[in-house]
């Protein structure tokens, strides 16, 4: 009786797993899709690559790498340089393989800066940079980047579509509360499978209402392994490593940030060691590596697992493992890719943004946890105040500027946390002897 009940509890936790490793992968690819006007053969092929990736990407950390329930995907920081380079490729008069070819090299780069960093243990001498307010203030940065992403897909205005699409959208809002309602205030097993019933209620609610969408009538193989360079061979532009070296230092902070709140949500209190960031910078770089081979996007470790350990419960690492195998065969088969990926984008995106409520609270409580004095309330504020300002310029206000400066600029998540990180460095705490 105790073994089957354990079954169970494994097989729903397996399946929870899956379904938010699923989600938080089906939204990204679809906004890259949209960049560089793919068609549903590039669109389908680049999902297929995606869930091939974020499975073998998260499979290898938690059992190699920093060894903890954390999904690996699509990131927010590569979401902004896709789409600079999409602007900067142009006006360089690049075609959009050409760019991406140029990204596939960025995202090569970027891997063997952070395998180096991990092999060398220069990740290790990097951690005084990642204190409690420089990993805070990241969480909260990357929580206010992608939110506009997500709340884009719960109104349907992800795909060049400008005008709110009602009904979509109050069936995303409802998603979205009943996952947050079941979280905070439901009792055992329907607050531990939050996300999955949200997901599984406004799924089927969609298809009533809306309908299934339009199914595609193109014909798929039963059986296909993810295709090499999809894209094309790498376009060698040696223009590009300044940016994936500080890109490289950047993801530091996310490994550390993603660390920091997982063991916070799993054990109550923010913990990480020297040797498994190591572990996870060199593990993120082979990740990267297969992310440039397979033309998919680049992953990391996605801080929204935190939020989804602390919002379902579920802090056991042998379900993440079987969901993670689970993606990468399921990955395997189109159709079943296709039928996957079919679950509608306001429904996906809603589940997800429900997560960065926890995300952002743990980003808060990080700054919180030292006292708030003149210096660092200031070095808050300048961060936050150019980070977040540039996240509503246009891309057009940067055209002016040589490409390098373009991919640094604007990108505000980037921008604030390098602030954060500069300006604790340059100006110490003289009362603690910082």
């Amino acid at each position: 009786m105790k073994q089957a009940v354990a079954i169970s509890k494994d097989s729903l936790e397996t399946l929870q797993w899956f379904i938010f490793l699923l989600a938080s992968s089906v939204a990204l690819p679809i906004v890259i899709g949209s960049l560089f006007d793919m068609d549903f053969n590039q669109l389908a092929g680049l999902m297929q690559r995606t869930f091939f990736v974020v499975g073998i990407a998260s499979l290898l950390q938690s059992v190699i790498g920093h060894r903890l329930p954390i999904m690996e995907g699509p990131a927010g920081l590569w979401i902004s340089i896709f789409s600079v380079m999409a602007v900067t490729g142009s006006q360089q008069g690049l075609s959009s393989m050409e760019t991406l070819q140029t990204i596939e090299t960025a995202m090569l780069f970027t891997g063997i800066f952070l395998l180096l960093f991990g092999v060398f243990k220069f990740a290790e001498k990097l951690l005084p940079l990642f204190t409690p307010l420089a990993t805070g203030s990241f969480l909260f940065l990357l929580t206010v980047q992608l939110s506009g992403t997500f709340l884009e897909g719960m109104l349907g205005i992800q795909q060049k579509v400008e005008a709110i699409h009602g009904t979509e959208a109050l069936l995303a809002f409802l998603t979205f509360f009943i996952v947050l309602g079941l979280s905070l205030f439901a009792k055992g097993w329907l607050g531990s499978y939050a996300v999955l019933i949200g997901i599984g209620i406004g799924w089927i609610s969609y298809v009533l209402l809306v309908g299934p969408g339009a199914a595609d009538k193109e014909a798929v193989s039963l059986f296909a392994l993810p295709e090499v360079f999809s894209w094309g061979p790498p376009r060698l532009d040696w223009g590009v490593l300044p940016i994936s070296f500080i890109t490289a230092v950047i993801l530091l902070s996310n490994i550390v940030a993603s660390v920091v709140a997982a063991s916070q949500s799993i054990s109550g209190k923010a913990s990480y060691s020297a040797r498994q960031i190591n572990r996870g910078s060199s593990m993120l770089g082979i990740n990267h590596g297969a992310a440039g081979l397979f033309s998919a996007i680049a992953n990391v470790p996605l801080a929204t697992s935190a939020g989804f350990i602390k919002m379902t419960g579920q802090k056991r690492r042998k379900p993440f493992v079987y969901a993670s195998i689970l993606l990468i065969f399921i990955s395997l088969f189109p159709p079943v890719v296709a039928l996957l990926s079919a679950i509608p984008a306001p429904i996906a995106n809603a589940a997800i943004l429900a997560t960065f409520v926890q995300l952002m609270g743990l980003g808060l409580s990080n700054i919180a946890s030292e006292k708030l004095d003149n210096r660092r309330l200031t070095i808050i504020a300048v961060s936050f105040l150019f980070g977040i300002g540039i996240m509503f310029l246009p891309l057009e206000v940067f055209e002016e500027l040589p490409a390098l400066a373009q991919n640094l600029a604007s990108n505000g998540l980037l921008v604030g946390t390098v602030l954060v990180i500069v300006m604790e460095q340059l100006w110490k705490d003289k009362e603690n002897g910082a």
